[in-house]
């Protein structure tokens, strides 16, 4: 399974560590950074991580922050994204197992690298159940479609109101 990882400068220790652990386990990594300390915008790796999910260059994708909660809303303004916040191991399952999390998120300064390590590799061993939970995930995908449909017509008729002006 290909991996697309990511994060911002306050998770580069973490992702280096975690990089290591999935590697050693036979997981191929696409890391898009960030690659070193220093001050980065968490959305852009979000963006990043998120691209190579949806467009099927990488199978899921693990994204870290400071707590996890910035780079995991970024990343769910992607059409297509669940990236789930796990910070426990029963998240960690019940977000494959319930809501097929394609992006984990976790945050370096809220659990220590030992859980982080555990909670990836219980997430990515966790197989979705379908079922009622596939009727659930396609209700979100009806909303991102819906928002989406409505925005393009209100930025066609802006565009028109312009046009005509």
């Amino acid at each position: 399974m290909k991996i697309a990882l990511g994060c911002d400068h306050a998770a580069y220790q973490l992702k280096e560590q975690l990089k290591a652990h999935l590697q050693e386990q036979g997981f191929e990594i696409e890391d898009f950074g960030t690659f070193d300390e220093s001050s980065v915008d968490y959305p852009d790796y979000a963006f990043f991580v998120g691209k190579a999910v949806i467009e099927g260059k990488c199978e899921r994708g693990i994204l870290l922050c400071g707590t996890g909660i910035g780079i995991g809303i970024a990343a769910n303004k992607i059409p297509g994204i669940r990236a789930a916040l796990c910070h426990d191991l029963f998240s960690a399952e019940a977000s494959r197992q319930h809501n097929n999390a394609n992006i984990l998120t976790m945050g370096a300064r809220v659990i220590q690298p030992d859980l982080a390590m555990q909670i990836a590799d219980i997430w990515l061993k966790t197989e979705f159940e379908g079922g009622r939970h596939q009727r659930r995930l396609d209700k979100i995908t009806n909303i991102e479609d819906t928002m989406a449909a409505e925005r393009a017509q209100e930025l066609a008729e802006l565009i028109k109101d312009r046009e005509q002006a």
